[in-house]
């Protein structure tokens, strides 16, 4: 989600969004160690646990050394955890948040190492990384036996969902990776809601949620724009709501940025006076700055050009976890 996604889900939303709400804008460089273009691998681990890594490597340096994501800083604290994704919770991008591997796609054991050391509460796909392994292993049975409140998108839609704070809660929305919003019903407003209601009785002491508009990227990489439109917009109703939360309780801060562009997406004149010609250049990432957008306290420490890194410093400093 670059520039040009944003300007592109602005002109096609009579030109609102609710981005607009933020309060201080910054720029992030996202290069990897050794490349200017980075996967989601090395991005995600540079903003989780701050330090440069090689493409397809979460949660350790380029020498393969462990790092600390902010999710287990957090959790040491007695902060709540919590992901919501429209990924697999295996993806990338959260994994980030809790694996430590130089391979991001071992998707079997990035669910064993969440299974070892799990968030409060997760919504998003992956199902089958869990209970249908090559090891036999069911590790949805070893999350229960922690207490854990599973459900999934065969057992029960996530507006029937009622998580009690005293026990942790998954939902699996699906059984690998989730359709775009227009195959199925979009989750990514409501599961943000029920996850943060769930983190905020769930500790008093506060809180670290990453919430993921994942398919974003995915429409970029097949360069459909009416769909990464749709799905930008359906991540800037989540958004609307978070704010909304952040607004009520005076003490949320709220963070906005992106891995990296996807695409080169380009936005020229269409063939009406309020309609747009979108163009790509690539299928793949790009180099291009992405921003960042904060709200609350301690936004205007997020202003400014910086690298990615120094968004995991940030929010380290914001939660008092230095």
């Amino acid at each position: 989600m670059g520039l040009s996604q944003i300007s592109a889900g602005f002109y096609a939303n009579k030109q609102t969004l609710n981005l607009q709400r933020m309060q201080v804008t910054g720029l992030q460089k996202t290069h990897a160690y050794g490349s200017l273009i980075t996967d989601s691998a090395a991005a995600g681990t540079a903003m989780a646990c701050g330090c440069k890594t090689r493409n397809k490597y979460l949660g350790v340096n380029h020498k393969k050394q462990r790092c600390t994501s902010i999710f287990e800083s957090a959790q040491k604290k007695g902060l709540a955890t919590g992901l919501v994704v429209t990924s697999s919770i295996t993806h990338a991008t959260p994994a980030a948040f809790y694996a430590h591997i130089d391979n991001r796609y071992t998707m079997e054991e990035i669910a064993a190492q969440f299974a070892k050391q799990p968030t409060d509460c997760f919504i998003g796909g992956g199902m089958k990384y869990f209970s249908t392994r090559s090891d036999g292993r069911n590790l949805l049975d070893t999350l229960q036996s922690k207490g854990w409140n599973i459900q999934s998108y065969k057992d029960k839609k996530l507006k029937d969902l009622n998580p009690a704070p005293a026990s942790p809660f998954g939902w699996f929305s699906a059984w690998e990776e989730p359709g775009s919003i227009s195959k199925n019903e979009a989750y990514l407003k409501l599961g943000t809601e029920k996850a943060i209601e769930f983190l905020a009785q769930k500790s008093k002491t506060g809180f670290i949620c990453m919430v993921e508009g994942s398919q974003i990227d995915w429409a970029c990489h097949q360069n459909q724009a009416n769909q990464a439109i749709k799905e930008l917009i359906e991540f800037d109703q989540t958004l609307g709501a978070v704010l909304d939360f952040a607004e009520r309780d005076g003490n949320t801060l709220v963070l906005v940025t992106a891995d990296h562009e996807t695409g080169g997406m380009a936005l020229g004149q269409g063939r009406g006076p309020d309609s747009l010609d979108i163009e790509f250049n690539s299928k793949k990432h790009t180099g291009t700055m992405v921003p960042v957008f904060a709200f609350g306290p301690g936004a205007w420490s997020f202003s400014g050009v910086y690298d990615n890194t120094v968004l995991h410093a940030l929010m380290m400093e914001a939660l008092q976890l230095n």
